[in-house]
């Protein structure tokens, strides 16, 4: 039984878990950079282990020193919220490894999902349709195209280009954000779509292999690629439409074994 558990993240996603530990009786413990000591999040837990050092690749993505904090903090469990080391197999095998239980998917479907070229490659052989261009063979009409951190998420280490004379620029600085957030500077382009909608399928898998729909969301308000106003269930998509969505996340999770909850996102057109 689970009776204290670790935040491996920080501000709101830190504080929206412990709220849940908080309603299941479940007691916290937060892990903190020199930077965010006076953190909301940090006076929300009820312990708190500080973690020396500013810079992400110090502190956050440092699972060892994560590890370490938990087994010193006595937690049960390492929740990694999203971003940082939520997509690294190794921290989550290391997790268990350490005697702790990983909450999340599983170090296999990591692998599989955690480097987006991976992923693009198995959702194509799954069916789920996706957006693909090589940045080696663009063409002046393939754009404008987006910049995406292969090993992240959250926005970070996205550019948009217009112009194919800043392509390899953006790349280079793409890489460079990448490498700072997530620990590794691969990224890839694929089309950028201005006026598509971001639709969100929500999903739930258990270890049968069952796989439930939660129900969908429009996630297209955004600033900085990163969601201001989600719509549940979202408006204006034809059943037709709904029922391709909902196919292709069942699809998408039985293809790499999902266990859990998670998001299957869309852009429509």
């Amino acid at each position: 039984m689970i009776r204290s558990v670790l935040v491996a993240n920080r501000g709101e996603i830190a504080r929206r878990v412990f709220r849940t530990c908080r309603d299941l009786g479940i007691s916290t413990v937060a892990v903190f950079s020199d930077a965010d000591a006076s953190a909301p999040f940090v006076t929300e837990a009820d312990v708190a282990v500080r973690l020396p050092g500013n810079a992400p690749s110090d502190t956050y993505l440092r699972g060892d020193l994560v590890i370490d904090a938990a087994l010193r903090a006595g937690a049960d469990a390492i929740h990694p919220g999203y971003g940082f080391l939520s997509e690294n197999a190794d921290f989550a095998r290391q997790v268990a490894k350490a005697g702790l239980v990983w909450i999340g998917p599983t170090p296999e479907t990591i692998d599989s999902m955690g480097s987006k070229i991976r992923a693009k490659e198995l959702m194509s052989a799954a069916g789920v349709p996706i957006l693909s261009v090589d940045a080696a063979t663009a063409k002046p009409e393939d754009f404008p195209l987006l910049v995406k951190a292969s090993a992240g998420g959250g926005g970070r280490g996205m550019r948009i280009v217009t112009d194919p004379a800043d392509l390899e620029g953006e790349l280079t600085a793409a890489g460079a954000e990448a490498l700072s957030a997530f620990g590794d500077d691969t990224v890839f382009v694929e089309p950028y779509l201005p006026t598509a909608r971001h639709i969100e399928v929500q999903v739930m898998a258990d270890t049968h292999g069952t796989c439930w729909i939660v129900g969908d969301r429009d996630c297209s308000v955004q600033r900085r690629h990163q969601k201001v106003v989600e719509e549940a269930p979202a408006p204006a998509v034809s059943d037709p439409v709904r029922k391709v969505l909902h196919d292709a996340s069942r699809a998408a999770v039985h293809a790499v074994g999902y266990v859990g909850a998670g998001t299957v996102e869309f852009l429509v057109a």
